[in-house]
């Protein structure tokens, strides 16, 4: 049984950073990390392979993302926070490899999300 958690998220001032976490049971050659607001289309925000690191552009800059403690973390550093960054960010994984994982993957197992709010 294939399990995500996140953590991390919370009530942040606009200007700020926050990092969330991500956890798996097992390893995936790819993870990424995506976000949803209620009434908005899920967006891709990072992933990363074991060759490749990739950020939506419209982000660039503003994020970070990178191993902890083996490669079963996925942790994903914001900056600059606003409050249209506000949303639930869900961490993804997928045995997919190489240059198809992608940020707009369809990522095969996700979490139950973290809630991110800026004010």
């Amino acid at each position: 049984h294939v399990q995500l958690v996140e953590s991390g998220g919370g009530s942040v001032r606009a200007g700020g950073s926050l990092t969330l976490y991500c956890a798996a049971s097992r390893f995936f050659p790819c993870m990424g990390w995506f976000r949803q607001a209620p009434g908005n289309r899920r967006e891709g925000l990072a992933s990363m392979s074991a060759s490749t690191v990739k950020y939506a552009d419209s982000l660039a800059g503003r994020l970070y993302i990178y191993k902890h403690l083996g490669n079963r973390t996925l942790n994903l550093q914001i900056d600059s926070l606003q409050p249209e960054d506000t949303a639930m960010y869900y961490c993804g994984a997928d045995p997919v490899a190489g240059a198809n994982c992608d940020t707009n993957l369809d990522f095969r197992y996700q979490g139950q999300g973290t809630q991110v709010t800026v004010s």
